[in-house]
């Protein structure tokens, strides 16, 4: 398997079109499911997917996390497991949205 490229913790992961985070009430707990299988996700997994909404980067999503369960150091942990999804196909990364800027004001005509 090729390495994944992603570019830094502004990219924003999001779970490909293919996969869904679903319950497994068999299982009791979540499951990423894709059309070859299915990925068991422990609660920090599944609280990482959920982060995954197209819209937080990846920092948000570890400065989230830190948050939720007061850890620190989870960076490379929170990097590593979406980078393996991201290898199986299964998040995909974009680069982060362009900053939104107020409208200027447009000078009076002369």
């Amino acid at each position: 398997m090729g390495s994944v490229n992603r570019p830094g913790p502004a990219v924003v992961p999001r779970i490909a079109p293919k996969a869904r985070l679903q319950r497994d009430e068999v299982r009791d707990r979540e499951v990423l499911l894709y059309p070859e299988g299915l990925v068991a996700l422990n609660e920090t997994g599944s609280a990482i997917l959920n982060l995954c909404d197209g819209t937080r980067s990846v920092a948000e999503i570890v400065q989230a996390l830190k948050q939720r369960y007061g850890a620190e150091g989870i960076e490379r942990d929170v990097t590593a497991f979406l980078d393996g999804l991201a290898a199986k196909g299964l998040v995909t990364y974009a680069p982060p949205a362009p900053p939104s800027y107020p409208p200027t004001p447009s000078a009076p005509p002369r």
